[in-house]
């Protein structure tokens, strides 16, 4: 058997070549370049091989459960803001301007949970915005309130359902209510105000059962294990003036319920 060449016997023989003109490496047969393809072999799957080597499925994490899981984990409002402007599952943050949290004072024993913003409350980073803002104001001072108020026996505290506006203020797709949901509840608990008013149609129906606004408005009911009254938004109470009796109503209702627990 012959041995193998050293170093420089296989060195000093291929500057021989490289002196004699070759200048490609070749092979033992010829090789015919035009049935060459860029398909890459198959290789014969052995036994076992193919549940080796398939791709395990990956199961999507619950939106809803990592929304809980962030809420619970916010010791205070401040926290929870972060937390919930950070939250990636919720694509409606990509398309928004503002991430829009609250409004007033805090810990107020009035706390209203109003529909997601609009265009208006977009620009201008805050829950109601515009001519509805300033109704709003007159609504609340007609029954003692303010959203500006130092105390809190008279201040009142607010948030959207959801802190984004939905693409061309459409209404909000009921799977981002739900991925949300646990952030309203911590922002519930957080701020801990003495009663709910749920103002507005979207409100009304991602947060009270048995029916629209229209059917609920005026009946007291529980949200988050607090007493809520569900009541016409500003905006609707502009493009339909009628209802401002019925949303008066509702007004001197919470008023006495305000009365009635402070006696």
């Amino acid at each position: 058997m012959e041995s193998a060449l050293d170093y420089w016997s296989a060195r000093a023989l291929l500057d021989w070549q490289i002196e004699m003109g070759a200048d490609e490496a070749m092979l033992d047969a010829p090789l015919d370049r035009y049935t060459l393809t860029d398909t890459r072999p198959a290789v014969a799957a052995t036994k076992g091989s193919a549940a080796r080597h398939a791709p395990i499925p990956l199961e999507e994490p619950d939106p809803v459960a990592l929304a809980r899981a962030a809420a619970e984990a916010a010791p205070d409002l401040d926290a929870l803001a972060a937390a919930m402007e950070a939250f990636e599952p919720c694509d409606l943050r990509r398309g928004a301007r503002s991430f829009v949290f609250a409004s007033g004072r805090a810990h107020a024993r009035v706390m209203l949970l109003l529909d997601p913003p609009h265009r208006e409350e977009d620009r201008a980073g805050v829950p109601v915005a515009g001519p509805a803002a300033l109704l709003l104001e007159r609504m609340l001072a007609a029954i003692g309130l303010s959203t500006e108020a130092p105390d809190t026996e008279r201040a009142v505290y607010m948030a959207p359902v959801l802190p984004w506006r939905s693409p061309g203020d459409r209404a909000p797709d009921p799977k981002d209510l739900a991925m949300m949901r646990p952030f309203l509840d911590r922002h519930i608990e957080l701020a801990d105000p003495e009663i709910l008013v749920v103002m507005g149609s979207v409100a009304c129906s991602a947060l009270m059962k048995g029916g629209g606004l229209h059917r609920l408005r005026g009946r007291w009911d529980e949200v988050a294990g607090r007493p809520a009254l569900p009541i016409f938004s500003p905006a609707h109470l502009m493009a339909n003036p009628a209802a401002k009796r019925e949303a008066w109503a509702d007004l001197l209702a919470l008023k006495a319920r305000l009365d009635g627990a402070s006696a």
